[in-house]
């Protein structure tokens, strides 16, 4: 019997306490001047880190004079997105934005609610599972604060709950080691796969070079940012590393498409077959029959950022116009080359990169253990109440 079913056992052998959150939080109703925050106290939407990882340094302030209050042990979610996971357990004091929910636990139950557990019980897939069946608005979704108030959660005593918490922040810091681990082996394997790469497609003098506007389409979609819809038909290349989604599509090929400008200009591609939808200032590049599309592909995301660097005036290149794709040279070996090249490099890609297989299964496998693991320890028999 471990710990944990020992204290249940002593403690609450019948069942745990459920109440519905409002009843054990509310959402924080003080107020702290602009002037009195910097990077490290301010919290928006933006410093919020995806999928539980915490918060990081504000890089701007915020422009309203009085923000939201919180303090150590409240509960920051960030409110626009749900899905995002964006959580933080407040380890001192400071304010935020519109955008963040403060939680803070309700004076009657002070005694009874360890804010390390209510951290969990909120950071559970189950939570925001919850959230964003309940969120507002289809483009930009929002959790709706009323809703949040009602989901259901347990209040085991408090030995139980510090307990949790023990393990789970073992846990945590034991899974945070574990990932930096092959983390840091990803990120070697990266490297070897970049030098590896740029060895394969140095063809010096012996292929001829042509410019990419004589081998391929090059043009830009007609769509803004604003146009996506969360749970669209088709993929939407936009500027950002992660495409978005739409109920229409622009084209239908094969393409290599990058962003003209934004972060990651230049450096980031995506490889689509099918039907897709592109932003107005993102670029397609559709090679022509006979080329060898895989081919275009890996040699942009080789060879594309150091062209700039070699072609460009300035320091470094935040927007891109047709003619830099236009005059980009290109190595053109023979279809047979082309392809025997795109087969070494999509299993070397594939180790990589693809979720399926490789190191990147491992890490997904890992926090997918630890969210099992941590969703068996938040769940308890409910206690029936007598009427």
């Amino acid at each position: 019997m471990s710990r944990i079913d020992e204290l249940i056992a002593q403690h609450c052998p019948d069942g745990v306490e459920h109440f519905v959150l409002g009843t054990v939080v509310k959402y924080s109703t003080t107020r702290v001047d602009a002037e009195e925050l910097d990077e490290t106290s301010f919290v928006g939407v933006d410093n919020l880190l995806p999928n539980k990882a915490g918060k990081v340094s504000a890089t701007y302030l915020p422009n309203t004079a009085r923000l939201t209050a919180y303090v150590s042990g409240d509960v920051l979610i960030g409110n626009i997105r749900p899905y995002l996971k964006k959580i933080w357990l407040a380890t001192g004091s400071g304010g935020c934005s519109g955008d963040v929910l403060a939680i803070r636990i309700v004076q009657d139950f002070s005694e009874r609610l360890d804010s390390g557990f209510l951290f969990y019980i909120l950071s559970s897939d189950g939570f925001f599972a919850y959230n964003m069946q309940n969120a507002k608005g289809a483009k930009m979704p929002r959790g709706n604060k009323e809703a949040i108030m009602n989901y259901r959660v347990p209040v085991p005593p408090l030995a139980v709950q510090r307990e949790i918490v023990r393990i789970l922040d073992m846990f945590t810091e034991l899974e945070a080691e574990l990932e930096a681990e092959l983390e840091a082996e990803l990120e070697a394997r990266k490297q070897q796969y970049e030098h590896y790469r740029g060895s394969l497609l140095d063809f010096g003098d012996d292929v001829e070079q042509v410019p990419l506007g004589e081998i391929a389409t090059i043009g830009t979609g007609s769509h803004d940012t604003k146009d996506a819809i969360n749970e669209g038909a088709y993929a939407f290349f936009a500027r950002g590393r992660e495409p978005l989604r739409l109920n229409s599509f622009d084209f239908e090929d094969t393409a290599v498409i990058t962003a003209g400008d934004g972060v990651g200009v230049g450096k980031v591609f995506h490889y689509v077959s099918g039907k897709y939808a592109l932003h107005q200032r993102a670029y397609r590049i559709v090679p022509n029959v006979g080329i060898e599309p895989r081919y275009i592909y890996h040699y942009l995301v080789s060879s594309f950022a150091r062209y700039l660097e070699r072609t460009s005036v300035h320091a470094s290149v935040t927007s891109l116009r047709r003619p830099m794709f236009l005059t980009c040279p290109v190595p053109l070996p023979s279809i047979e080359e082309q392809r025997r090249i795109v087969a070494i490099l999509d299993k070397f890609d594939s180790l990589v990169n693809d979720l399926s297989v490789g190191l990147p299964a491992e890490l997904a496998s890992r926090r997918q253990q630890y969210e099992h693991y941590r969703d068996r320890l938040l769940t308890f028999k409910e206690l029936e109440v007598a009427a």
